[in-house]
């Protein structure tokens, strides 16, 4: 049995943003995706997201709890019933909440494992790092709230950005089930982001060279979310051939 639906505050959202090869992400994803693309170029990243006053929807505050979470995340399209559908794969979840690694796969949508996070934020300055507790994932952001996205982005503007990631609020996770994928939704009630002018940035994901090979993965730009009320709501799970991440 799985809840239908939770709701709570993104307190905080940083969405860290890689241009990819296409070739190179296909043949990363389930045979059912192929990738979205930005003006020729796949896209892929991380969400870097601090939750707060998670709770079922038919609970009232004050009851609500917080976490510090990370998912890494490719845009993606499939084809569903004849018609193209836009979203995200979400190869990997982690957690600094013990009770998601519990309830994510079982009573909601999306396995989760267990990480420790470093935040640290002054001002317009954040600095967000993670690393699993298996050693397998690691990242870390460090910048500052900017006016404009890095000339070199391959989005042409912060409203294209804006438009493209918005588009991306339906997420498939991967399972312990190699042919099946958890389904879910963001509904948030506003949508802004900002730029983050980006000082430092690392990933183990798309700094392993088996995955893509030097030079295939660039970072792009990042953006910021703040203080957005949201629902989380149960897609039907989505079946495929076996995935190996």
């Amino acid at each position: 049995m799985r809840l239908p639906a939770i709701q709570g505050v993104i307190d905080r959202r940083i969405l860290v943003n890689y241009r990819v090869d296409a070739d190179v992400v296909a043949q990363l994803l389930p045979p059912v995706f192929r990738p979205k693309l930005a003006n020729g170029f796949a896209m892929a990243g991380i969400c870097l997201i601090r939750l707060k006053q998670v709770r079922p929807v038919f609970v009232p505050l004050p009851v609500g709890i917080g976490s510090e979470n990370a998912a890494h995340r490719i845009a993606v399209e499939w084809d569903h019933d004849g018609e193209r559908r836009e979203g995200v794969f979400i190869p990997r979840r982690d957690t600094n909440a013990r009770l998601n690694t519990i309830v994510g796969g079982r009573f909601f949508p999306g396995e989760h494992r267990h990480a420790t996070f470093d935040v640290r934020e002054s001002g317009d300055r954040l600095h967000v790092a993670f690393e699993s507790d298996d050693h397998q994932a690691r990242a870390s952001v460090i910048g500052r709230i900017a006016d404009k996205l890095p000339q070199e982005s391959v989005f042409k503007s912060l409203d294209e950005a804006s438009r493209f990631f918005e588009a991306g609020a339906v997420g498939y996770s991967a399972t312990h089930d190699p042919a099946r994928f958890d389904g879910l939704e963001l509904r948030c009630k506003t949508w802004t982001v900002r730029p983050l002018d980006v000082e430092a940035v690392q990933s183990s994901f798309f700094e392993d060279e088996k995955r893509f090979p030097k030079g295939s993965a660039i970072f792009d730009c990042a953006l910021l979310m703040r203080h957005v009320e949201h629902q989380w709501h149960t897609r039907e799970d989505l079946c495929s051939q076996p995935f190996r991440a």
